[in-house]
């Protein structure tokens, strides 16, 4: 059934919701008074909706009848019944949720565009809050899925089990062993490395973009602090192991060896602070619009992307991670970034959870978290050392020196320093958590 008219639709919408509560509890937090042709009508809804809240049971008719106040709601609720005689009542149930859900997006989107126009009309424009409305009426769903029945489909889960999860290597031993083979490929997971300023962060992210394009991936590197072109010259050096500063004397070598490569790097610039989570969405999109598959997305790094939410810098990032690892469900593959490790953290041998730039919210929401650090000792061995701050794929408080070979910027796992894993950074992590 297409939905031709909308506001005869809606007498479909509100029989559903007299007689079927499972119906009425799927669409009750998305159906707004707005939406109806009168206010008659919703104030019907309301009804049917606030009396099976409090008394836990569907409105006979007659009992609404007994909360009708004005001529209109009356004139209105007869006439929305004698119309139930024409609505089919074995009506599919998928049909009825499709329909429902197109009608729910419509009004959405049209009570969206006259707000945003007036807000236009008074002066008051913000293009990241305007993209975000439309995109929250646009992803309306009604989820219907009663999800995984664990009893009754466990050979399901058998097979799951025994199927071979992929995995994107970083090229790092370490790493990959304690991540259980790499960045899942699939996507659904998003990990952060957390470091001080100038500790090499996107030195970190660099490699792992190219350690990924090697294996003949497509990735997108997006830097919010770098010239796409300053990037590529880093990732140049990296790949041919060419000093940053000889680079410009080896135009034929470099030619040659990034012809070699695998894979696809796209890097991509955006000033820090100008563009919000739906925004580098739109923009991801546009790979999908040309039928490029991304394997993986790099951002460097997290705390430079804006946020309309929140009135201060612990919900803006807070939101902005949640906003980064949902685009890893949509776009289907890993999300690697980086956070700013707070002053407590500077000087820490083992920096903790509690040491993340607001910590609480991008803690909680990312699935691994690896620290990178340096202490006096480490700086005279020319070494930095990784931490597994949080995994939700295998141990924490495991620690690993790094080699950086700062003239071509290239990352090596360094086997023959010997570090002291410290296994109760977790507990005094979650700690220090619990304390911000």
């Amino acid at each position: 059934m297409s939905l031709i008219n909308l506001d005869e639709y809606e007498n479909i919408l509100i029989y559903k919701a007299l007689t079927d509560s499972g119906y009425l509890a799927a669409i009750a937090d998305s159906v707004k008074p707005e939406y109806f042709k009168s206010k008659a009508i919703a104030s019907v809804f309301e009804i049917i909706k606030d009396f099976t809240e409090k008394r836990n049971k569907l409105p006979t008719i007659t009992e609404i009848k007994t909360y009708l106040v004005t001529d209109e709601q009356k004139s209105s609720f007869k006439d929305l019944v004698k119309s139930f005689n024409n609505i089919d009542k074995n009506l599919d149930k998928d049909e009825l949720y499709d329909n429902t859900e197109r009608f729910l997006k419509e009004k959405s989107v049209y009570h969206t565009m006259l707000s945003v126009a007036e807000d236009v009309s008074k002066g008051d424009v913000d293009t990241s809050d305007i993209l975000s409305k439309f995109e929250d009426s646009c992803n309306i769903s009604l989820v219907t899925d009663l999800g995984f029945n664990m009893y009754d489909e466990i050979d399901l889960l058998i097979d799951d089990l025994n199927s071979e999860q992929r995995f994107i290597p970083s090229k790092w031993e370490w790493l990959d062993e304690h991540l259980g083979g790499g960045f899942l490929e699939s996507g659904k997971a998003l990990y952060v490395f957390a470091g001080e300023t100038n500790i090499g962060k996107s030195i970190f992210l660099g490699n792992i973009a190219h350690n990924i394009a090697s294996q003949g991936k497509i990735v997108l590197l997006v830097t919010f602090e770098m010239a796409e072109l300053l990037y590529a010259q880093r990732v140049c050096s990296n790949v041919t192991k060419i000093p940053m500063k000889e680079l410009k004397d080896n135009g034929p070598t470099i030619r040659h060896a990034i012809k070699q490569e695998k894979g696809k790097m796209f890097i991509k610039e955006f000033p820090p602070s100008t563009i919000t989570p739906n925004q580098l969405k739109g923009y991801i999109k546009k790979f999908e619009d040309k039928g490029i598959k991304l394997d993986a997305i790099v951002l460097d790094y997290l705390n430079l992307l804006n946020s309309s939410v929140g009135s201060n810098s612990y919900e803006r990032i807070k939101h902005v991670t949640e906003q980064v690892r949902a685009m890893s469900y949509v776009f289907e593959c890993p999300i690697i970034s980086a956070t700013q490790l707070n002053r407590s953290g500077f000087d820490q041998d083992n920096p903790e959870l509690a040491t993340i730039s607001e910590s609480i919210g991008l803690a909680a929401t990312a699935d691994c978290i690896v620290s990178i650090y340096q202490n006096e000792e480490d700086r005279e061995m020319e070494i930095i050392r990784l931490g597994m701050m949080k995994n939700r794929y295998g141990a924490r408080g495991m620690t690993q020196a790094m080699r950086i070979d700062y003239p071509t910027l290239s990352i090596e796992q360094a086997d023959d320093v010997d570090l002291e894993d410290d296994d109760d950074v977790t507990l005094s992590a979650l700690a220090g958590l619990a304390r911000h």
